[in-house]
C-alpha cells in the first residue's frame, strides 16, 4: 500500500549555502522576538544558536569585560585549547587554530591522568586540569560537560598555579553545574559563560570556532 500521498515542501538548498541560510533563519528569528544582537558579541552568541537551535542563549551566554579582545590576543599568540571532552576537541576547527600556532587537546583518556585521578580519588576531569597547569604556554579552556574540571580549575588559579587566557564555561547538567558556572564568575578570570543548566561540548566547540571564524574573516569582534 502506497502512503498517504502528503508531501512535504522543502527548501532546495546547495550544500555551501546550508549555513548562510541558517544564519539568514537566525536572523529573521531574532527579528520577530524583537531581539537585536548588536556588538562583537553577536556573531558568537548566533554561532551557539546555530549549533544547539536554542534562543536562550541569547540570555543565557555572559562575557566578562573585554573578553573577547583578550581571546583574540591569546589565540594570535599560539595559545592552546585544553578540553574536558574529546567530543569538544573534535568539535573545534583545528586548521584555523592552526594557523595562529594553537592546537586542541584533550588529557582525559591519558594514562598518567587515569592513574593520577586513581591515586588522588578524584575524577579524570579534574586530574587533566591538574596536568594542564604544568602546561607552560597560553591556554585557554572550553568545559563543556565536567563541573568538577570547571570548579578545579577556578581552584587553581586560586591557588597561584594557572593563569588561562580565557574559560569558557558552560558544562551541562544537573548536579553542581550552577554552582562551577557562578564560582567561575566569581573569580578573576576572563570567561565567556552559560548561565544556568545549558551547555555541553558542542556549546564549548561552537564558542571556540565563532572566536576563530571572526579572526579569519578580519572581524575582531
Amino acid at each position: 500500500m502506497e502512503g498517504s500521498g502528503v508531501r512535504t515542501k522543502l527548501q532546495a538548498v546547495a550544500p555551501e549555502d546550508i549555513e548562510r541560510r541558517s544564519m539568514e533563519l537566525i536572523q529573521e528569528e531574532l527579528d520577530r522576538r524583537g531581539i537585536k544582537l548588536e556588538g562583537e558579541q553577536a556573531p558568537i552568541i548566533k554561532r551557539v544558536i546555530h549549533t544547539s537551535a536554542d534562543f536562550d542563549y541569547v540570555e543565557n551566554l555572559v562575557f566578562t569585560p573585554h573578553v573577547l579582545a583578550k581571546a583574540r590576543k591569546a589565540l594570535e599568540k599560539g595559545a592552546w585549547v585544553v578540553t574536558d571532552t574529546k567530543m569538544a576537541q573534535a568539535g573545534i576547527n583545528k586548521k584555523a587554530l592552526a594557523q595562529f600556532g594553537g592546537e586542541a587537546v584533550c588529557f582525559m583518556a591519558d594514562e598518567d591522568v587515569s592513574a593520577m585521578a586513581k591515586m588522588n580519588g578524584t575524577t579524570r576531569a579534574v586530574a587533566s586540569m591538574e596536568k594542564a597547569a604544568g602546561l607552560d604556554r597560553p591556554l585557554i579552556f572550553a568545559i563543556g560537560n565536567a563541573p568538577t574540571a570547571l570548579i578545579r580549575l577556578c581552584e587553581l588559579v586560586e591557588e597561584g598555579r594557572l593563569a588561562p587566557e580565557l574559560v569558557i564555561g558552560v558544562p551541562v547538567g544537573f548536579v553542581n553545574v550552577v554552582e562551577s558556572k557562578e564560582m567561575l564568575l566569581k573569580v578573576d578570570i576572563p570567561a565567556i559563560v552559560a548561565k544556568g543548566r545549558k551547555g555541553g561540548s558542542n556549546i564549548a566547540a561552537a564558542i571556540v570556532n565563532a572566536l576563530l571564524y571572526g579572526m579569519k574573516s578580519g572581524d575582531h569582534f
